[in-house]
Parts: structure tokens; C-alpha cells; sequence
């Protein structure tokens, strides 16, 4: 959770929690990576835009290029 003064950590968070994306810990490996500023937000987003990719997994997936990939083969 980000510190209270951190308005662009509570930003990322609510743009994490209107796509749906949840953190639940599966078990030892924890809830998976999630973007900690509206920049890796901003790059998830455009990466994943126009490729039918659901915002949760675009805003869960660490490598910005998987993302562009899927643009050319999700046709």
C-alpha cells in the first residue's frame, strides 16, 4: 500500500483495482508483480492498446515487449 502522501502511488492503485486486478497471495510467491507508478501504467497501456488484451493482464505483465508481441499475433 503506498504511504499516504504518495498521490501517484494511490493513482496506480486505483487504476489496478478498476481493471480488476486483485492481490491476492496465490501462496509463497505472492499476489505476482504490479506496476508501482503511472509511467509503467502509461507503458502496459499503450504496449497492450489495440491487441484485445484484458487491462488486468496487460497491467500484470513485467515485460512491456510480451505486450507488443501479442499485437501481432492476436489477429
Amino acid at each position: 500500500m503506498p504511504k499516504r502522501s504518495d498521490s501517484a502511488g494511490w493513482r496506480t492503485l486505483a487504476v489496478l483495482l478498476n481493471a480488476g486486478v486483485t492481490f491476492h497471495s496465490g501462496c509463497c510467491d505472492g499476489p505476482g508483480w504490479r506496476p508501482r507508478s503511472p509511467r509503467e501504467v502509461r507503458e502496459r497501456l499503450a504496449a497492450a492498446a489495440g491487441t484485445g488484451v484484458p487491462l488486468s493482464v496487460a497491467l500484470t505483465t513485467v515485460d512491456v515487449d510480451e505486450l507488443r508481441s501479442w499485437r501481432h499475433t492476436a489477429r
